[in-house]
Formats: C-alpha cells, structure tokens, sequence
C-alpha cells in the first residue's frame, strides 16, 4: 500500500467515509473508476450489485468525472447505488499510486490485503474479499 494514502474521505454527497472503521470489521472492497472510461462501464455495474448485497462494504472513487453535480446525474442516470468519492483532480487516485482504470483495492483492517486492474467478474471479486476475511 502507498506510504500515505488518503483514508478518511468525503463522497460526493457529503458524507464522510472512514476506510480504516470500515475495514476493521469486514474486508472493503475499494473501485477506482471515471465516467469517462469505457471498461468502467462494464464493471461499474457488478460493483453496483456488490455494494446492493451488502455482504462487504463497497466504497468507489470517481476518477476526474466532473463536479459533484455532473456525477450525482451520471450515477442516476445509470441508478447506482454504491457509495462514491469524487476525486475531482486525481489526487486520491494519485496518492494511491493508481495508474489505470479500473483499479480495485480490497482493504482489511486499514491495511491493502489485495490490488487488481481490469476487467474482474463478481465471482472473482466475491472470492478475494471472502479470501481476505479469512487472514
């Protein structure tokens, strides 16, 4: 995991989001994704059905996606429920040492457990946080 990334964060209808207490008692599944990018069009919908089981916390980073506004409308547009950060300037994205979208993260107990790239099927996502609950 990066050196200092950002833990303690605000999503885009001002809520705040504790990575660290979320993780604590069950393994986070972290999704760095854009608007803009095409392959996040694919995934976004499998994390939207991830964060509705409610069996993991989901928490997702927009990546560059326009003001808080312009994505309150694409998430309704495309009725996304999970819960989301805007990262309006990359700069979470960047002090996570991301480098392409999408990007996932799953945390446990305020620590990296796993990272991936691509294009991940929900029985592969659902297994590496099921994999992290256990160590």
């Amino acid at each position: 995991m990066p050196a200092n990334p950002q833990l303690q964060l605000t999503d885009y209808q001002g809520q705040a989001v504790d990575l660290v207490a979320l993780s604590e008692n069950k393994p986070t599944l972290i999704y760095f994704w854009g608007t803009w990018c095409p392959i996040c069009s694919v995934t976004s919908p499998t994390i939207d059905k991830l964060a509705a089981a409610d069996n993991y916390p989901v928490v997702t980073i927009a990546i560059k996606s326009g003001s808080d506004q312009e994505l309150h409308t694409y998430m309704s547009e495309h009725n996304y429920r999970f819960t989301t950060v805007n990262d309006q300037e990359g700069e979470i994205f960047d002090d996570w040492q991301g480098q392409v979208t999408p990007s996932y993260v799953i945390l446990k107990d305020g620590k990296m457990s796993q990272g991936l790239t691509g294009i991940q099927p929900e029985w592969s996502l659902k297994l590496r946080l099921w994999l992290s609950s256990l160590f």
